[in-house]
């Protein structure tokens, strides 16, 4: 069986205008943030919260989100952005080696998920008409619908990476295999995507692409499994009394979450420079496991005090 065995080397974006393009990564966080908005909306409205507090919600998720995740990513897995391109943390822009627009990318789910919490708190904060837990347990669910599309933006920027394999499910990252400059010296060709497709279709090159690992397509297997994490809190939201037991849901998106985050490291590669590797578990792992235990607490330990209606 080698039907689900391809080779990926995707267009990446749609060109503007010299270096600036629109990346197809970038529309996916956008299309996340557009359907919590509306997934928010309707829980809004089933519950008879004033839209007002709707947009300011809005808001401080996409900030905190993208802060977080951005954030977290430098400090767990590039920290050297710190002092060789400390401009290129909080701008879409490469500044080391050449100016380039890059897009915001390098971005940590682990970071996202502490700059969310910290973000409904501030939130919270201002606009006080429920509880801080209330709050988290309705917006894991846009959050946890969001976060398939972020992983198939990670899919389609061949970032991300699982390991070596011989299964079935094997594909050929060839535009993670060959760096642009690379990629351009190795064909003779001055054009970045140009060369690209070349490796991939012109027999000439059958060498180039024979020297690409078919590898697992982690961000695939990530992003199908938070379908079943959306359903999952959808579920229990709407369908049973568990929203009523606060917490319940805040920790039941960790406990799902990063307890498949955790096994799906597994056929990932390390990601950064800078990665742990204590007892065979890497960074991503074990940032993980506080998560998943937080989640159990939530879940199962936690009674909350008296209620903000």
């Amino acid at each position: 069986m080698h039907a689900l065995k391809f080779d990926w080397n995707p267009i990446t974006g749609i060109d503007i205008a010299g270096s600036f393009k629109i990346h197809f990564y970038s529309l996916m966080w956008v299309t996340a943030f557009i359907l919590g908005w509306y997934i928010m909306k309707r829980i809004f409205t089933k519950e008879k919260v004033s839209l007002t507090y709707l947009d300011p919600l809005f808001i401080y998720t996409v900030l905190a989100t993208m802060i977080g995740a951005r954030l977290g990513h430098v400090l767990f897995y590039q920290s050297e952005l710190i002092s060789e391109d400390f401009f290129s943390i909080f701008l879409p822009f490469k500044f080391k080696g050449g100016f380039e627009f890059t897009g915001f990318q390098g971005l940590a789910s682990h970071g996202a998920a502490i700059g969310i919490i910290i973000g409904m708190y501030l939130y919270r904060k201002k606009y006080n008409y429920k509880s801080l837990l209330w709050i988290l347990d309705r917006v894991v669910i846009p959050v946890a619908s969001g976060a398939i599309f972020i992983r198939i933006g990670n899919f389609i920027n061949s970032e991300i990476i699982g390991k070596v394999t011989d299964s079935n499910f094997g594909v050929r990252f060839i535009q993670d295999q060959y760096y642009k400059r690379e990629v351009m010296q190795l064909t003779g060709i001055n054009d970045v995507q140009k060369a690209y497709d070349a490796i991939a279709t012109n027999p000439k090159f059958q060498n180039l692409l024979n020297a690409v690992p078919y590898r697992h397509p982690s961000q695939l297997y990530e992003s199908f499994c938070y379908i079943f994490v959306f359903l999952f809190l959808w579920y229990f939201y709407s369908k049973t009394n568990k929203k009523d037991q606060t917490g319940f849901l805040f920790g039941l998106f960790l406990v799902l979450l990063w307890s498949i985050r955790f096994f799906i490291e597994f056929t990932k590669e390390p990601q950064g420079d800078e990665y742990i590797n204590w007892f065979n578990l890497n960074t991503g792992q074990w940032l993980s496991i506080p998560f998943v235990l937080i989640g159990l607490y939530f879940m199962f330990i936690y009674k909350p005090k008296t209620e903000v209606k």
